[in-house]
């Protein structure tokens, strides 16, 4: 693995992309870079400034009842959640707050939210929260089975996205691509970096990666 890369946000200095070059195989594809955000999801600071740069992204006139986060997204979602109340974003809860979860993952890799959860989730406009959209599987299997328990998706909030929407929605990122032009999400099945005998270094997750030596 090569040296780091820091990326630091054009609107808010505080907050940084760590951009790590190499071969990771990750639950979904093959990627030439991990994005290392673990900071930005566990620092009061940097998650606390992440919120509130993705709060300015999302339009007044949606509405947000519950925050899903993805990839151990919470306490940006927390600040997320705070960020867009004192905004003026509407929920229609009857508590006029917004809740934040997470979803379960069971073994086979399906999201799951328990009989609890549903009354954060049935009727209600969510909002998904992820670390990073890269291939959009993760995207895809949360708004199905966010859509299955009957809620409504008021948008998509990502840290780092490689695509502008998915499955008709806008996704709104902190970063993008533009940010980090050559960053490559390959198939496992033909990865690029594979064809050219390029070993792995480590395999990767929303937790960290883990080297191969």
């Amino acid at each position: 693995m090569q040296d780091m890369i820091k990326i630091t946000s054009k609107q808010h200095s505080s907050v940084t992309l760590k951009a790590i070059p190499g071969h990771f195989v990750t639950p979904n594809s093959h990627v030439n870079y991990y994005l290392d955000m673990t900071t930005l999801k566990t620092r009061l600071s940097e998650a606390s400034a992440a919120a509130k740069e993705l709060s300015t992204q999302i339009a007044v006139t949606t509405i947000v009842d519950t925050i899903v986060c993805i990839d151990g997204c919470e306490i940006i979602g927390a600040f997320l959640a705070d960020e867009l109340t004192k905004a003026g974003i509407y929920s229609m809860n009857a508590h006029k707050t917004i809740y934040i979860i997470t979803p379960e993952v069971v073994n086979t890799g399906q999201l799951v939210f328990r009989e609890n959860f549903l009354p954060m989730i049935k009727g209600k406009n969510v909002l998904l929260l992820l670390a990073s959209a890269t291939t959009g599987q993760t995207i895809v299997k949360a708004t199905q089975t966010l859509r299955y328990y009957g809620a409504t998706i008021s948008g998509i909030s990502a840290v780092f996205s490689a695509a502008n929407s998915m499955m008709g929605i806008p996704i709104r990122a902190l970063f993008t691509i533009a940010d980090l032009p050559d960053y490559k999400a390959y198939d496992p099945e033909g990865c690029s970096l594979c064809k050219e005998k390029r070993p792995i270094d480590a395999f990767a997750n929303a937790f960290g990666y883990s080297r191969i030596e």
